[in-house]
């Protein structure tokens, strides 16, 4: 089984991209909808403990807990101690599910795949980019994003450029979904060989 890492910086269509990947019927692992799971499940007591008044009635409230975090690189390491070792088990699970199920490609997104160093867990990358100023337009207009918000989560992210350099393959999202479809059919084309 051929495992391929999805990664991509903020506002780049890596969701769509991926979405496309699922729908083409490649099994899809995506970090963010798990630390979504376990910020309901799991991790809210182990997050309650390490930053007070961030959970709400049984759930994570990402505002307060970004407020906890954005701009302390301490406590942002202290959430990601907590969070990644439980994202990385379900990663773990999903592939061997995969491998069990028989197939061919199996998909992780991880938006922070080289600055964890989970590109030395996946046989291929693919990035899914757009230029600078078509990111900074999907991203400002996302709710309750800022401009203080947005450089902050560009701080923790590799440059574009450098994802790019280091990718097997660039999925460029900033044209038609057609245009992304086709892209993304020919890497598994590519990828079954």
């Amino acid at each position: 089984m051929i495992i391929l890492g999805l990664t991509g910086s903020i506002g780049m269509g890596k969701t769509t991209a991926a979405n496309m990947f699922e729908d083409a019927g490649v099994p899809i692992y995506s970090a963010d909808e798990a630390v979504h799971r376990l910020y309901s499940g799991s991790a809210a007591l182990l997050i309650e403990a390490a930053f007070p008044g961030t959970v709400v009635d049984g759930t994570v409230d990402r505002q307060k807990l970004s407020a906890a975090v954005v701009g302390k690189p301490e406590a942002l390491k202290n959430l990601e101690s907590i969070i990644h070792p439980l994202v990385r088990e379900e990663e773990t699970a999903f592939l061997e599910k995969a491998r069990a199920d028989g197939a061919g490609i199996a998909l992780i997104d991880i938006p922070l795949l080289f600055e964890t160093g989970a590109d030395k867990r996946v046989d291929k990358v693919a990035v899914v980019s757009v230029p600078v100023e078509i990111q900074r337009e999907r991203v400002l207009s996302r709710a309750g994003m800022s401009e203080e918000k947005f450089e902050a989560i560009l701080a923790r992210q590799m440059k574009d450029s450098e994802k790019r350099a280091r990718a097997d393959f660039i999925i460029d999202s900033s044209g038609s979904f057609e245009q992304t479809r086709r892209q993304i059919d020919a890497i598994i084309a590519e990828l079954r060989g």
